[in-house]
């Protein structure tokens, strides 16, 4: 059953995945994320210009395995498109199931995956584009300065943090992490490149690196393992500690040399905490062990690294020396209705009210139960609703949660009021993760319903996902003013 309607551009149909997620902060058993979309090759052929080589914006150019290019989508997002070889993925089903599972994935220190296209030979993958360049730019090509030493900080804990999101939601391997994969968003935020998510090919290589930085163990044996992505992170920390793409056997000589100032970049002017540069150091002395059973866990990286941040409080664009970002959400289509302005202003109150007084009047058609099945069980798990709705209504929300759950959980009637109620008492609970998963749940059952978008657009912006949550806003939007229009016209 499909989860969502593509917030991208012309609407697609729902898409349907066999195998669920793990759950996490935006996924559902058998889903994707808000968001996500299969594209026709027209659409991203109008997009990028019919892939004209000015669009392009990967370093490797024209001559990279898999080329990326910048693209607009009708609706004015920006996107980046990366083109895979026709033969790396010969069977589209397999190519598609990649996409999906890497779809399931929104966070915010990730350059989230936003749909796919698979036509004919074509392979691509479409991603949020990140407008403020690479890590690599920033380090080994830069024009105006160079990132100080507090935000070199920030990235590596960013990507820390964004690998063990990746690895708690069961998508540990990371493939060829370099300093090319660390991209910046219209904030100045790091963020991981979700394109090395995934595979270069069904069965190809997954490094396209020079050999000097791969991970010993995928010399020997061609596979890519968690303690494999560890070494690469830490010829992450080797490129933000010496401002060079230094080889690890030269740096490790360095350090074991006790060299520590020499591979120091000379640009930082020695604008840096000895104390944290020395953590770092020895950081990235341990990713780069022979033995992969010697490297730290992705767990121990975010713990050590949390510790040496400074300057919290300075946002990163002035950290980065690029201009302040202009934070104007898209303009809904029309003027909103009590629902869609409630929802924009977060006001969990003016919501509930809604909800109580619409009841259950959408729920119709959603259910057709044969007599058989009104058995005692069915009555009560009807009284378990019935009591849900009482507290819901006296705003005891942990109580709601309860009965709501008994109702969902038994599995014999679907209702996507349930599911809104319930995303709501998440809300009122401080818990925007499992709002979100029922909100999209309630788009399962009822895929045109505004009122689920409009619950996936409060909890997006509670995850402080904002793009993501004005784009569910404006959809949600469109989908009461269509079903009003059509009310009108019958």
């Amino acid at each position: 059953m499909g989860c969502f309607q593509s917030t991208l551009g012309p609407s697609k149909q729902p898409l349907n995945h066999a195998n669920g997620g793990n759950g996490g902060s935006a996924a559902v058993g058998d889903g994707v994320s808000p968001g996500f979309s299969e594209f026709s090759l027209a659409e991203l052929k109008t997009a990028t210009d019919n892939f004209s080589s000015k669009s392009i914006v990967s370093e490797g150019g024209e001559k990279a395995p898999n080329v990326v290019y910048r693209g607009r989508l009708q609706n004015r997002r920006l996107i980046a498109v990366k083109k895979f070889s026709k033969l790396a993925w010969p069977d589209p089903k397999q190519f598609a199931e990649e996409a999906k599972g890497v779809g399931r994935l929104r966070h915010k220190k990730v350059a989230n995956l936003i749909g796919y296209c698979c036509d004919g030979d074509e392979r691509l993958l479409v991603a949020e584009f990140m407008p403020n360049d690479t890590l690599a730019k920033h380090l080994f090509h830069w024009e105006n300065q160079t990132p100080e030493w507090a935000m070199r900080l920030r990235v590596a804990l960013y990507i820390a943090e964004a690998l063990e999101y990746c690895s708690i939601e069961g998508r540990p391997l990371y493939h060829d992490l370099n300093a090319y994969r660390v991209l910046f968003d219209e904030n100045g935020d790091p963020r991981l490149s979700c394109f090395g998510l995934m595979k270069n090919s069904r069965d190809g290589k997954s490094y396209s690196t020079n050999l000097a930085y791969t991970p010993p163990e995928y010399l020997r044996n061609g596979r890519v393992t968690p303690e494999s992505v560890i070494f690469s992170f830490g010829t992450v920390l080797l490129d933000l500690l010496s401002g060079k793409h230094i080889p690890p056997s030269h740096a490790l000589d360095m350090i074991r040399g006790k060299n520590i100032l020499v591979l120091m970049d000379s640009h930082l002017e020695g604008n840096f905490s000895g104390e944290e540069a020395t953590a770092v150091f020895n950081l990235a002395s341990q990713c780069l062990q022979y033995e992969p059973r010697e490297r730290p866990s992705v767990k121990d990286l975010v713990t050590t690294l949390a510790l040496l941040q400074n300057k919290a409080d300075v946002p990163s664009y002035l950290m980065l020396g690029i201009p302040k970002p202009e934070d104007v959400p898209p303009t809904p289509p029309q003027p909103l209705s009590p629902m869609g302005d409630a929802c924009s202003r977060l006001d969990l109150t003016a919501i509930h009210q809604i909800l109580v007084s619409t009841h259950y009047k959408d729920d119709e058609g959603t259910n057709e139960l044969s007599f058989q099945e009104w058995t005692q069980q069915m009555r009560d798990i009807l009284e378990a609703r019935k009591r849900g709705d009482l507290a819901f209504r006296d705003k005891d929300f942990k109580t709601a949660i309860d009965c709501y759950s008994q109702f969902i959980d038994v599995g014999t009637m679907v209702s996507p009021t349930v599911y809104a109620r319930r995303s709501l008492c998440y809300l009122f609970s401080d818990q925007p993760d499992a709002a979100l998963r029922d909100a999209m749940q309630a788009q399962c059952v009822y895929p045109d319903w505004s009122t689920a978008f409009y619950m996936q657009s409060v909890a997006l912006s509670k995850l402080d996902m904002h793009k993501d949550a004005a784009d569910m806003l404006n959809d949600a939007a469109q989908l009461e003013e269509k079903r009003q229009r059509s009310m009108k016209g019958s």
